[in-house]
């Protein structure tokens, strides 16, 4: 595998002009194309994104991270790509991690490498923690195996295999979703250490919606 060919990188963004140009820059020491998806921004990402020599996907009005990364895969896959590495836009993950998902994906053939930040958890506003590691156990015993950390955004992905499994949702579940479809398509899924990245940027999830989203797209699979 050629992954610097094989691959592309895949950035939802919505407002990080001040992180994307960096971000772009440093992952295209690894793979030669970047996708940058931006979700409605109102700020100047677009430009930065395109100026650091992302290739850009615009929606005029924001749809949630759902949509913006199953509108990224459908594109990486019409233009040939076989996988799909998945970051997000705001800083918090490490370019420098990108080589452990590519050798887990060598030595495992997982169909799907998650980020695990749990081995440095302390590092983690507690919120976060104290939510991801709920979560993650709920989505462990739906699954019935361990996942460490379910809601880590930062996964590579193989494109063929997503193909073969439903996506419906359209903003944070979608996390969760792709890990369980894919476990229960009897794909390999499979976690890998990340550093763990917070400074002060603002999360871009909203406390109640997204939380009320969350719990409706549990009771509905849950059954």
């Amino acid at each position: 595998m050629d992954w610097q060919v094989d691959c592309v990188a895949v950035i939802p963004c919505l407002n990080e002009e001040v992180m994307i140009g960096s971000l772009v820059h440093n992952v295209r020491k690894h793979v030669n194309a970047v996708l940058v998806i931006d979700d409605g921004s109102t700020d100047d990402t677009s430009r930065v994104a395109s100026k650091a020599g992302a290739t850009l996907i615009r929606h005029d009005i924001n749809m949630g991270k759902g949509a913006s990364l199953a509108d990224a895969w459908r594109w990486s896959q019409v233009h040939g790509f076989k996988w799909a590495l998945t970051l997000d836009g705001d800083g918090q993950h490490s370019s420098d991690d990108i080589p452990a998902f590519f050798s887990a994906a060598r030595e495992t053939s997982a169909a799907l490498i998650v980020g695990n930040r749990m081995g440095d958890a302390s590092n983690m506003p507690w919120v976060r923690r104290v939510v991801n590691r709920w979560m993650s156990r709920r989505i462990s015993a739906l699954a019935g195996q361990f996942l460490p950390d379910s809601q880590c955004g930062f996964r590579l992905m193989n494109l063929a295999a997503w193909a073969r499994i439903p996506t419906t949702s359209t903003r944070f579940e979608i996390e969760s979703e792709i890990l369980l479809n894919f476990i229960a398509a009897g794909f390999l899924v499979t976690f890998v250490p990340i550093k763990v990245i917070y400074k002060n940027e603002k999360s871009k999830i909203h406390p109640l919606q997204d939380t009320v989203r969350w719990f409706r797209w549990w009771r509905r699979i849950a059954k």
